[in-house]
């Protein structure tokens, strides 16, 4: 199951007591995933949702305002040929009635390109529009890519659902498409921000503690590769070091250093995998770190005179 299927479910499970956060919500399914057809004497509406949770959450809201709809499915032609699923609603007087006040319908029953500002009055009643949002038509994706979008049809209906995130302090960007348009969200705070003002609580801890379990791999990753990178280092200078040794014991040049230089190279002789540090100790008396490589390096340059 992916992240966007866990974040769905999670908002799909939130039943508000509310009249205007039910309506709310509503009116965000609508205006996101939403089709509006005419007929003779009057109009029909159907939602397209892709999943079944979602499906049964438009169902139960529409049922609380009492007005009656089916649910149907059907397969996508194209790409995955995932199972999708359509909420069928008749225009009946109550279901016009309902539709109008959550700002779907207008007065001459036209499709409202976004509902009033009444819809999003509260607090709570723009929580519940970003989440019928996301329900509808949003997506989200876990680290290492974070995103957030909610996709709609037109750019009008991307900055309704920004400008009711905004209220709440929770910044939503707009960008326009060729076909259609998006409110999104780049960075784990803002994602965390947008999914806890939907209410999905569970998912904006789960994105923060994915991002903690990233950063602490990603840290201990370039810490191995560091240490490494440092032993190749390490490695690669005891062998110049040790081939530069072995050339002057051959010449029988050893004889020929100061009794610092000569001390340092018979410790390296006798211990070639020691650490400089280590190394150092070992001189007597004790030597710096630095001291014992700068003898090394003079070692190195005399073998090679």
């Amino acid at each position: 199951m992916s992240f966007s299927e866990d974040v769905r479910n999670e908002l799909a499970a939130i039943a508000p007591q509310r009249e205007c956060d039910r309506q709310a919500e509503l009116s965000a399914l609508f205006h996101a995933a939403g089709r509006w057809h005419k007929r003779a004497g009057g109009v029909s509406l159907h939602l397209d949702v892709s999943s079944s949770a979602v499906a049964r959450r438009a169902f139960s809201l529409l049922r609380s305002f009492g007005v009656d709809s089916e649910i149907r499915t059907y397969r996508r032609r194209a790409f995955d040929r995932a199972t999708r699923y359509q909420l069928h609603v008749d225009g009946t007087a109550r279901a016009v009635g309902i539709l109008k006040e959550c700002g779907v319908l207008g007065a001459r029953l036209q499709p409202l390109p976004r509902p009033p500002k009444r819809v999003i009055g509260r607090a709570c009643c723009r929580g519940a529009y970003l989440r019928g949002s996301l329900l509808a038509a949003g997506s989200v994706s876990a680290p290492p890519s974070p995103h957030l979008e909610v996709r709609t049809e037109t750019r009008e209906a991307a900055e309704f659902v920004a400008e009711a995130a905004a209220q709440e302090d929770v910044a939503l960007t707009v960008l326009e498409r060729r076909d259609h348009a998006v409110a999104y969200a780049k960075g784990l705070d803002r994602i965390a921000e947008a999914l806890a003002l939907a209410g999905a609580s569970d998912a904006a801890l789960g994105i923060d503690e994915r991002a903690v379990v990233g950063e602490t791999k990603g840290r201990a990753n370039r810490l191995t590769n560091a240490d490494q990178a440092n032993l190749v280092r390490t490695s690669r200078a005891a062998h110049t070091q040790l081939e530069a040794l072995r050339r002057l014991e051959r010449e029988e040049r050893l004889a020929e250093l100061s009794p610092r230089l000569r001390e340092t190279a018979e410790l390296r002789l006798r211990h070639p995998s020691l650490p400089l540090r280590e190394l150092a100790l070992k001189c007597k008396p004790p030597a710096s770190k630095a001291a014992v490589h700068r003898r090394l390096q003079r070692l190195i340059q005399i073998a090679e005179t």
